[in-house]
């Protein structure tokens, strides 16, 4: 798969202080995708599986046509809302069973056939992981944290440019690099290796702008 330069993360957990963070993840999306995205994750670390799926089910009314949707976690909310794929952390769900799971899925119109359609990302921390994750059945791999990150509460050991460049001559699968990446930063990591640059903080404030400024320097 072709992998677009800047991949956005949603996740209504940055908007603690909005009255509806849903609606507020929603409308940050929007801005996003007028801003030129073409992939958003909605991740939601909030444990409520029904503010997990109304976000995703608005996300995808919003998204389609429009950009892909890729759902964090959990695979029986990115099938109930009919997103794009699924990105699995280490602890979920297995690349493998996600994608026995997808194979043989066939939802609306536009989806026919096996489910080989439906992506699947997987994160990594390590090189182990990354040696692991190219004998899988996925179609990217994200590497990081790349830098010190605040998105995360218990983030992995900080990987650097060094990470980056160790995974790119691992694997020849699409790499999305996450952790602390900010517009002064992205270009380093794309010449290191990485096929697109996932982002959180640095789209927060301002997302249009951020956006397009992102997709200037990154080209």
């Amino acid at each position: 798969m072709a992998l677009p330069r800047l991949y956005p993360i949603v996740d209504p957990g940055c908007f603690p202080s909005a009255p509806d963070p849903i609606a507020a993840a929603i409308l940050f999306a929007e801005e996003l995708l007028r801003g030129g995205a073409t992939l958003i994750q909605l991740r939601d670390k909030s444990s409520d599986p029904r503010r997990f799926l109304s976000c995703a089910r608005e996300l995808r009314r919003v998204t389609r046509g429009r950009a892909r949707l890729i759902i964090n976690d959990r695979i029986d909310l990115c099938l109930a809302a009919d997103a794009d794929g699924v990105h699995l952390g280490q602890d979920d769900l297995s690349p493998v069973a996600a994608r026995r799971i997808f194979q043989g899925v066939a939802k609306g119109p536009d989806r026919v056939g096996n489910g080989d359609h439906l992506l699947i990302g997987v994160s990594t921390h390590n090189q182990d992981q990354v040696r692991e994750a190219d004998t899988l059945p996925v179609d990217y791999l994200a590497v990081g944290p790349v830098f010190v990150t605040s998105s995360k509460a218990r983030p992995d050991p900080v990987i650097d440019l060094k990470g980056v460049r160790a995974a790119r001559a691992t694997t020849a699968k699409p790499i999305v690099a996450i952790g602390g990446i900010t517009r002064k930063n992205c270009l380093q990591v794309v010449e290191a290796g990485a096929d697109s640059v996932a982002v959180i903080s640095d789209l927060l404030e301002s997302p249009v702008k951020a956006l397009e400024e992102f997709l200037r320097i990154l080209g």
